[in-house]
């Protein structure tokens, strides 16, 4: 069988597919395809509260062009979400419905809840059962946490507070007052923290950091790299980077982020595997299909 994922973010649109092998009782997800399209819908909402009639147009072009593609691969299943952006569009629905009359494409508007429920399919298998972790995944629009007690979820909370919304000064000192509280309230209950950390911005700060690909971040690196970006102009995080036009400005509020929550929860290093809301989608799909399992 072959699955997709199209995972509409606040930052940009990811297509996934891939193909589920089994050889000698181990299962791989063979990918197939993947596409990244940089369109920022966030821009939008966190100023307007809409999808501007521009962008409309666009994301409409981009699902038509993703459902080629899965009709190309003949693809047996896809799910398609979408997160921060569009749950808080004012016209998220009509661009649901839009995009159903243009080609066909069913789109699932889904909760934070939800979406974090989706990456942590995937995070489990990178957790030790002796050890206590705090997942952040941070988003253009916001910012998932979940803390665990070896491969066991404990508690999880989804927060308006994302790269985007940052940029568009439109996150408000209540989140960050509630998110910081809510880590004091819940970090007790598992001690001692590793972070977990999934993402764009991370798994790029990953890169920049880690030369020798060591498997964890720890926290005064993460410090130092994120002094190193601001005080680098924008065009030079460009060129000299080789960072995406739309990674160049978000990353440095991705990092700080990263880095309040993890002193926050006295976390001194940050562990990048290399998942996200996608691969919890092919999990979902695989789950459902192949091992005939009621996952929601």
């Amino acid at each position: 069988m072959i699955f997709a994922a199209i995972d509409i973010g606040s930052n940009a649109v990811r297509l996934q597919i891939n193909r589920p092998i089994t050889y000698d009782g181990v299962t791989i997800f063979k990918k197939l395809q993947y596409i990244r399209f940089p369109l920022r819908l966030g821009s939008d909402v966190f100023e307007k509260s809409q999808i501007g009639d521009e962008k409309f147009r666009e994301f409409v072009k981009l699902m038509q062009a993703f459902k080629n593609m899965i009709d190309l691969y003949k693809v047996d299943e896809y799910y398609a979400c979408a997160t921060s952006a569009m749950r808080e569009a004012e016209n998220g629905n009509a661009l649901v419905q839009a995009v159903k009359a243009a080609c066909d494409l069913d789109i699932n508007i889904i909760s934070g809840d939800m979406e974090a429920e989706l990456i942590n399919r995937v995070i489990a298998f990178s957790l030790q059962s002796d050890e206590q972790y705090l997942h952040i995944d941070v988003g253009g629009g916001s910012t998932e946490l979940t803390l665990y007690h070896g491969d066991q979820k404990v508690v999880s909370r989804s927060f308006p507070l994302g790269t985007v919304r940052m940029l568009k000064h439109s996150e408000r000192a209540e989140t960050w007052d509630e998110m910081l509280q809510w880590i004091l309230d819940h970090k007790g209950k598992v001690g001692h923290l590793i972070a977990i950390g999934t993402g764009g911005n991370i798994r790029k700060l990953y890169e920049l950091t880690n030369k020798e690909k060591g498997k964890y971040i720890g926290l005064p690196k993460l410090e130092q790299e994120l002094e190193i970006l601001k005080n680098m102009p924008y065009e030079e995080r460009v060129v000299n980077l080789q960072l995406n036009e739309d990674r160049a400005d978000v990353i440095i509020p991705a990092s700080e982020i990263y880095i309040t929550i993890m002193k926050k929860a006295g976390a001194r290093k940050i562990m990048v595997p290399d998942v996200g809301l996608k691969d919890g989608i092919i999990s979902y799909l695989y789950d459902k299909n192949v091992l005939n399992k009621q996952v929601f």
